[in-house]
Parts: C-alpha cells; structure tokens; sequence
C-alpha cells in the first residue's frame, strides 16, 4: 500500500533551515495524479467524499458535537491560496465553510495581543474553515520587515504552539499547509498579472519588495515549521508549482483527515418507524 497524503507531504522532521526547505521541489508529484486531466477527474471523485464527510460533519454538531476543521494557508505571494479556496474550498457546501483572510492588521487589531484577530475567526462545531494568510504572518513578515523586536516574535512560536493546542483540546483539527513555490514560478505568475488587464488589479508593488527577501522568507519559513509543526497542529508542504497538482493534495488532505476524524450522524431522537405510519396514514383534514 502507497504512502497516504499526509505521510508524504508532512514536513520533514529533519528540516532545519532554508536550504532543507530549497531542497524540496516545488514541481514534485511523489504520490497521485501526473497529468492535469486524471487530477481534475480524481478532484470531482474526492469532491464526492468531501461532500458526504462534512454534512456528517455538520450533523454531528446539531446534535451537541464540537468537533471543527481548520485549514491553514500560508505561502509567498502567487502561490495560489486563492486557487486553493475557489477549486478546494469550492468542493464544499458553503454553509458549513467559513474563510478568514488576514490582511495588514487594522488599528484596532494592533492594539490587541496578536493572536485577538485570529481567535475571532477560529470555525464553531460542524464547520471547516479556512485561513487565508494566518497567525504564521506574525512569525514571517513581522520577522523579515522587522515590524517587532526579535525576543517579540521568537517568543510568539511558543505561544502560536499553545494556541493550536487549545484548539485541538477543544475539538478543533488543524491542518497547516505551506504552498511551496519556487522563484521562477513566482516570477512567471508576477508578470502573467502584469500582462492581462483583467489581473492587474491583483498586482501589489510591495510583492516585489518581498521578492528581493526571498532568502529572508524561506529562513522565516523553515524555522516556522521547525519549530510550530506538532502532532495536534502537523504542516505540511504542497509542490505548488503545478497549480492543478497542488488543488489535488490539499483536497487528498482534507479528505484523509476528516476521515481520520470520523464524523457520526446522530442517531434520531424520535421513532423512525412510528414517523412512517403516521406518513402513511396520509394527511389530516
């Protein structure tokens, strides 16, 4: 029997710095599909699963359950958390789904312990979220623009790692999930938004400062993962320079994982077979 998806794209317990992290190849398919149409065909087939764990899922909450999925997005710039929530995220009923982005804190959530804006958003019972950008910005860009003193976020892995472990206490699973893209990848999809009129609007001149940082980020990245990547909070690290091959292993995941989780439909708190004759017995006048 194959390695599951969470076997293979778990982070390697090894890693320890940027170049481990260069080491993994950004357009590997080491399990799954090798073409674009079996990964489309093989997306709808999880589609149909996905379908049927979650209104399980769901269910289970209406009965007391407290169980909830988070999905969590990080990557650099075009690495496709977008694509992941429309192809991956769209395979979902949208009433038990619920996605967070995180932007440039506002004021008011500067004012707050950094991890205020986050808990704010974190999915009730029965639902999956997902998280596009996270808390991990408060490790990344806080630490390569030098937005807070070095013992700031240092600190805060310790308390990013207590924080997941309260959401996995109160019944919440978590699955990280880092979009790992190379720079001739990000540069192709920079320049695809500049070309077509219809992207331009996604274009941020502050990617490319973030660009020029790119070994600052993977250092951010590696040591991340190093230290918050738990078993009640695992990372994991998607080959996302095939766009399709990516939507593939993050939907494998979830599927994996809400299996794992094994949500029950509840068991009905009337008679089943006295609900049946009073239906026939036909109506009343």
């Amino acid at each position: 029997m194959g390695k599951t998806a969470r076997e293979t794209f778990r982070v390697p317990a090894d890693l320890a710095s940027a170049a481990d992290l260069a080491a993994i190849d950004p357009r590997a398919r080491p399990i799954g599909p090798r073409d674009k149409s079996t990964a489309a065909q093989e997306l709808a087939e999880l589609g149909e699963r996905l379908d049927t764990l979650q209104e399980a899922h769901y269910a289970e909450a209406t009965a007391g359950g407290p169980r909830a999925v988070l999905l969590v997005l990080q990557g650099m710039d075009t690495s496709g958390k977008g694509g992941v929530i429309r192809s991956v995220g769209g395979l979902f009923n949208p009433q038990g789904l619920r996605i967070a982005t995180f932007k440039k804190p506002t004021d008011e959530e500067l004012r707050h312990h950094f991890l205020w804006r986050v808990r704010r958003h974190v999915p009730t019972p029965g639902h999956i979220g997902i998280f596009d950008r996270s808390h991990y910005e408060d490790v990344l860009i806080a630490r390569v623009d030098s937005l807070v003193p070095e013992d700031v976020w240092r600190r805060r892995y310790t308390e990013i790692a207590q924080f997941e472990a309260e959401l996995d206490a109160q019944g919440i699973t978590i699955l990280k999930c880092m979009l790992h893209i190379s720079p001739k990848e990000q540069l192709e999809r920079l320049l695809a938004r500049l070309d077509d009129p219809a992207k331009r609007w996604k274009h941020n001149p502050a990617d490319i400062d973030a660009r020029r940082n790119w070994p600052a980020y993977q250092e951010a990245y590696a040591e991340a993962l190093r230290r918050t990547d738990t078993d009640a909070a695992p990372w994991y690290v998607i080959p996302s320079d095939r766009k399709w091959y990516r939507n593939w292993a993050i939907a494998a995941l979830l599927a994996e994982t809400l299996a794992v989780v094994d949500p029950r439909f509840p068991k009905p708190t009337y008679d089943v077979d006295a609900e049946r004759a009073r239906l026939a017995a036909g109506p009343t006048h």
